[in-house]
């Protein structure tokens, strides 16, 4: 129970990865805040965690306009008191070279992926502060560190999450703010089934580019952000961690 009386906010966790990172944490004692676009995700989410003893509220917000990240901060410390974890998880992936996004694939990628950050940070930063610390992890991605073909918006604004991270580890460690990120290679998810069904590839092909033996799944990405936020991980500042199989970028 490392969260125990902790409250937790996750974006992105109507499905794959938050979905887990949410249910992780509130299986460790947290009150968690599910939160995404999708309103009746975050709320089955919630009613999930609740049905097997944990304690969880859903929240609709859209984490691309500035308003919807500030409400997301300004409800759970009305509400909650206080925020000890924030998960910023949720991302979106406008797959294709340059000359095939759209300005709004571009401009989208980022209002999600890296503005979605700075304002949700921004807003949740003064309480964590005030209250002597706090943990942010945010998911980055191994493709934001060594890039993939194909996918330049996504592997641009991971690779600023990579760099979001450590600069704001660095500036906030002295306050107690302790932030990492987890850079996931290839994962199981509802994303990735898309992507996969779109190139005409199968699960199994991907399963044999890993030297690990196959993708990783949700729940494993899940417990490595649970370390990174809780107090076991307490001198871990400004760290990038791969959690991939020891599979390469192809």
């Amino acid at each position: 129970m490392r969260f125990q009386d902790k409250v937790a906010v996750v974006t992105g966790a109507a499905g794959g990865i938050g979905t887990a990172i949410a249910q992780r944490l509130a299986s460790e004692g947290a009150r968690v805040v599910v939160t995404d676009v999708n309103g009746g995700g975050v709320e089955a989410t919630a009613a999930a965690i609740r049905a097997t003893g944990g304690k969880a509220r859903g929240l609709a917000a859209d984490i691309s306009k500035v308003e919807g990240c500030k409400s997301i901060i300004a409800d759970t410390l009305a509400t909650e008191g206080r925020i000890d974890v924030l998960c910023n998880n949720a991302g979106i992936n406008r797959r294709g070279p340059l000359l095939s996004l759209t300005a709004e694939d571009w401009d989208l990628s980022f209002a999600v992926n890296i503005d979605a950050m700075f304002h949700l940070c921004q807003a949740a930063l003064p309480s964590m502060i005030a209250q002597g610390g706090g943990a942010v992890v945010n998911t980055a991605s191994q493709w934001g560190l060594h890039p993939a073909p194909n996918h330049i918006a996504y592997n641009v604004t991971k690779a600023v999450v990579a760099s979001f991270t450590q600069n704001l580890a660095r500036d906030y460690a002295p306050q107690k703010i302790r932030v990492n990120a987890v850079c996931p290679g290839e994962i199981h998810t509802p994303m990735l089934e898309a992507g996969v069904r779109r190139s005409g590839r199968t699960i199994a092909e991907l399963d044999r580019l890993v030297p690990f033996g196959r993708i990783g799944r949700p729940e494993e990405v899940a417990a490595l952000v649970a370390f990174l936020a809780s107090d076991e991980a307490a001198f871990m500042c400004g760290s990038l961690v791969e959690i991939t199989g020891a599979q390469a970028v192809a």
